[in-house]
């Protein structure tokens, strides 16, 4: 079991506090955003052992497990992060396994170099991904009815509008969000600007079911991501409560604190809410056109005390334990690779005592043996 030193990331969209605050450190003034726990090789964990990306490929059976490998192959097949968003992330999507094969064949064959800006694979692989609140969280989840989305922009009373609300009362459903969207994206940038901006005065006095997006213009001004955004559901997750994110569904986080996990990728395609590449052709191709919920996630209670988060892919599997004062201990062996993360209280994970931000990799088959009190994120692989 090797505990883990784990690098955290300052993007500017990070809370210049939530993390520290976590960790128990004096904040530095500077963004926060991300604290990575894993394999990435753009910035992988470190051990005594060295980076885990060292430790897994001097021996990835061993690291993994058979399963594991065989299955996923000789990498760790996810990603945790401690995320703290204090000002709007990018509204994005992400491809399914096949799309993202194609996509980054396709780019490799056109010798489109990896880091360029206007590149938008930079992986064969997808990126399903699992938000789990630890305080109140703000997000963007998927397309909104069109005719709420319609009543929604029609109560702004901006005439710019109007065409927007009118393509949202169109049938199919999908038809009628495929086009406004389009709309939306290709718009004369300054004329869509304009229309962000009479809009955001709008949310601003309306207050309410507006607030999140007045916040949104507030930081991405004239961006037309703000209208974009206004077609999404809005949801805030209570700490406890997570979302799964699939490939395809549009998304944006905007503010909490939260444990995020999702597979090893770094495949986004921006819808907006960024000065980064938008590439709108490609977006349309990734996009599903489907009014849906949500879908909240609470966790199911096993008899052990193991709360899953369950989602329908292979690559992670999130649980969490709220131990109890003077618990009894319990076995989290398993034959797949696992990080445990403390976030609240005082674990004791074999040998290490781990305060909240606190993480090991526990190698496949390894004695993985849990107490104390607090609260525990369990990470490993279905294989």
């Amino acid at each position: 079991m090797d505990r883990l030193d784990n690098t955290v990331r300052p993007y500017a969209w990070g809370s210049p506090t939530a993390i520290p605050q976590l960790l128990g450190v004096e904040p530095t003034g500077e963004p926060q955003a991300e604290m990575w726990m894993g394999a990435h090789p753009g910035a992988p964990s470190r051990t005594d052992r060295g980076t885990l990306v060292e430790v897994i490929d001097a021996g990835p059976e061993q690291e993994l497990g058979p399963a594991a490998v065989a299955r996923f192959g000789p990498r760790l097949p996810f990603l945790l992060k401690i995320l703290a968003a204090g000002a709007p992330l990018s509204l994005q999507v992400h491809p399914d396994l096949a799309q993202a094969k194609e996509g980054y064949a396709d780019e490799e064959r056109r010798g489109i170099p990896v880091d360029a800006p206007h590149r938008n694979y930079k992986d064969a692989n997808h990126k399903p991904e699992l938000i789990c609140a630890l305080t109140e969280f703000d997000g963007l989840c998927g397309f909104r009815d069109p005719l709420q989305a319609a009543a929604l922009l029609d109560d702004l009373g901006v005439d710019s509008l109007k065409p927007y609300v009118d393509l949202l009362h169109a049938h199919p459903e999908d038809a009628a969000l495929r086009e406004v969207l389009t709309a939306i994206l290709t718009a004369d940038p300054d004329e869509m600007s304009r229309t962000v901006t009479e809009a955001a005065a709008a949310c601003d006095r309306l207050g309410g079911a507006y607030a999140p997006y007045a916040d949104i213009a507030h930081h991405y001004p004239g961006d037309p991501g703000v209208i974009a955004a206004m077609l999404l559901n809005h949801v805030r997750l209570q700490p406890g409560e997570a979302l799964y994110l699939g490939a395809g569904v549009p998304h944006a986080y905007l503010d909490g604190l939260g444990v995020e996990i999702m597979a090893n990728s770094d495949n986004v395609l921006r819808c907006g809410l960024t000065p980064k590449h938008v590439d709108v052709p490609e977006l349309l191709r990734i996009v599903r056109f489907v009014p849906s919920d949500p879908g909240v996630l609470r966790p199911e209670a096993s008899p052990d005390g193991e709360e899953v988060y369950e989602t329908p892919i292979d690559e992670f599997r999130l649980s969490r334990y709220v131990l109890p004062e003077a618990g009894a201990a319990h076995d989290l062996t398993r034959p797949t690779p696992q990080i445990l993360l403390c976030t609240a209280g005082s674990v004791r994970a074999g040998e290490h005592d781990l305060a909240p931000g606190e993480s090991v990799f526990v190698p496949a088959g390894e004695k993985a043996e849990v107490s104390g009190t607090g609260t525990l994120f369990r990470a490993t692989v279905i294989a």
